[in-house]
């Protein structure tokens, strides 16, 4: 058995691009076949995406939705350099070359049956995924609170899941979610309709202080966002000692823990390590990252 518990996990594939949709604040969200990828991805695992055919180097983007049975991934991302740019002129009927799924992804713990899945931003798709994962699954009860200061890639709709541990008009929601019976809020400080005027924490933060101490018990923090977003999770997290898992966003060239360029510090038992977010990660511990 290999020691390497990422090695025979990952898949080279070229699938036809299924869909690819623009949406405002430059962000898109494509699909793609990848029928391994689709079988064997976790929530908070990635792919590798070579964004066009003359550029070898490619780019890693979060898994935001599958399907087993359709064979299909679907990525959701934000034009922010040459990289992006290139992949948001591909068209559906173009041959789309990935590996994936790629990293170690989130766990998820019976004996803590609340979820409260945090994403900001590009740390969405996670944070969706995971709540796919979850629909349907009887011993838990999940909550996502998603944020974002560019307008969402989905039209915020009024929850027909009712939160009654939610400030007054906090009623909009990402479509999906309802479809898929996980109850979530939105969050931005762009005055959205029906969206919370504020950071995804302070929501968290509320709906954590309506918890008593029994439904305290059973929650765990899942965030996936920018560095600050996800360093104020884990301080949320201290705040009401419950555990947390993090996905961290770094640069990365090869993706597949050759380079070590994605090494971030880690807190072990042995003392603080250099890990490779790619396959180390992307998901920690938060204290082990932010102490």
């Amino acid at each position: 058995m290999s020691s390497r518990p990422h090695r025979d996990t990952i898949f080279p594939e070229q699938g036809e691009i299924l869909s690819h949709q623009a949406f405002d604040g430059d962000q898109y969200i494509l699909r793609t076949e990848a029928p391994e990828c689709a079988r064997h991805a976790r929530p908070g695992s990635f792919i590798h995406v070579q964004v066009a055919p003359f550029r070898p180097l490619r780019r890693p983007i979060s898994i935001m939705r599958t399907s087993p049975d359709g064979g299909w991934v679907e990525i959701l991302y934000k034009v922010v350099g040459e990289g992006t740019r290139l992949l948001a002129q591909r068209r559906p009927g173009e041959t789309l070359d990935i590996l994936g799924p790629i990293g170690r992804p989130f766990s998820f713990h019976p004996g803590r049956r609340r979820p409260l899945l945090i994403g900001g931003g590009v740390g969405m798709p996670p944070m969706i995924f995971a709540a796919q994962q979850l629909a349907g699954d009887r011993r838990f009860d999940p909550l996502v609170i998603l944020g974002s200061e560019v307008p969402f890639p989905f039209r915020p709709e009024p929850s027909k899941i009712l939160l009654p541990d939610m400030p007054d008009g906090v009623i909009a929601g990402m479509p999906l979610l309802d479809e898929w019976g996980i109850p979530g809020r939105l969050a931005s400080q762009q005055a959205f309709p029906g969206c919370h005027q504020g950071y995804v924490t302070d929501l968290a933060r509320h709906w954590l202080q309506s918890l008593d101490a029994d439904n305290l018990g059973q929650v765990e923090l899942f965030a996936c966002g920018p560095h600050p977003m996800l360093e104020a999770v884990a301080a949320l997290a201290a705040e009401f000692g419950l555990p947390c898992q993090v996905s961290l966003e770094e640069f990365m060239a090869c993706g597949v823990g050759g380079c070590a360029g994605c090494a971030v510090e880690v807190a072990t038992p042995e003392g603080v390590r250099m890990q490779r977010v790619c396959v180390d990660g992307p998901v920690f511990d938060a204290r082990a990252v932010f102490g």
